[in-house]
């Protein structure tokens, strides 16, 4: 596959600001690439230097091959982006800004664009002065997609959108990526990024932390537990167990993290008359969480 996204030692500093240091990813064609941190940790100055909008300090990155800080104009031209903060003339309505941006793309119909609109419930024909924020997000979102670039970023897409407006929102994605193209956006809506991302890099004071496709990143962590017995058990054995967390008893329930040591697990179980057990996968907002607070499992 193709890296259509390309940074090295991509770092970018300025004034007070922490900024980004040493970056080093790989986004591929035809993947949707989730870009996870809180406020602060990096993710919009990283897309504004992707895109040519800041200079980096040092390294370098590049998008089909080219260099976004020299070759930024004809960059533009094949990536739909939608910042995290937009402003649009208010004195316009959706449709006439449309037109605008198929002139500046060289798109002849808008057919699309009013597909997108459709399906978004966005209304063009209202002046953007009165639009609530997640109408204007939705305005944002089809100027981003109706050329059918090969490249999308997105910064928190869904801001401001209704649920149901987010689910169309992410069978877009799907489709985008059905037909090839690629997509990188941030997001702090995680069951979002869990349910439609192929890889996820989490982004935090700065730095690149870690880079896992969704279901390693997922399956490779601790798990949630719970042992329903026929009668009450002894909690202090298995809290000896390395890697059980956070034990609580219920009644005959005995539940916890287990963070490995499942053979050892099963066995101390064993010794008693198991009527039920859960053992699922922590969600990705636990695991986001993890890595922000220093606690990777």
């Amino acid at each position: 596959m193709t890296a259509v996204i390309r940074t090295d030692d991509l770092t970018k500093t300025y004034g007070k600001n922490r900024g980004i240091r040493g970056i080093n990813l790989a986004v591929e064609q035809g993947e949707v690439f989730g870009f996870l941190g809180p406020n602060g940790a990096g993710k919009t100055t990283t897309i504004r230097t992707l895109l040519g909008f800041m200079s980096p300090t040092s390294g370098r990155a590049e998008i089909f091959g080219l260099d976004t800080h020299k070759q930024s104009v004809p960059i533009h031209a094949m990536v739909g982006n939608l910042p995290g903060e937009f402003n649009l003339d208010d004195r316009m309505n959706g449709e006439l800004i449309l037109r605008l941006f198929a002139r500046m793309r060289g798109v002849s119909s808008l057919d699309y664009a009013h597909e997108l609109a459709r399906r978004l419930d966005a209304d063009l024909k209202r002046p953007i002065r009165r639009l609530s924020r997640g109408n204007k997000q939705k305005i944002g979102l089809i100027q981003a997609m109706f050329s059918r670039p090969p490249l999308l970023i997105l910064d928190e897409p869904t801001g401001g959108l209704d649920p149901l407006v987010q689910e169309e929102f992410l069978k877009l994605i799907g489709e985008v990526r059905d037909e090839g193209r690629t997509v990188f956006f941030s997001s702090h809506n995680l069951p979002e990024v869990e349910r439609v991302c192929d890889r996820i890099g989490i982004i935090r004071d700065g730095e690149l932390v870690t880079v896992e496709t969704t279901d390693t990143l997922v399956n490779k962590t601790f798990r949630h537990v719970s042992l329903i017995f026929a009668g009450p058990v002894d909690p202090e054995p298995f809290s000896r167990i390395e890697g059980v967390r956070n034990l609580h008893t219920d009644g005959n329930t005995l539940s916890f993290e287990l963070h490995g040591n499942l053979d050892a697990m099963l066995k101390l179980a064993s010794r008693h008359e198991v009527v039920d057990m859960k053992y699922e996968r922590p969600s990705l907002e636990e695991i986001f969480l993890a890595y922000y607070t220093g606690e990777k499992q």
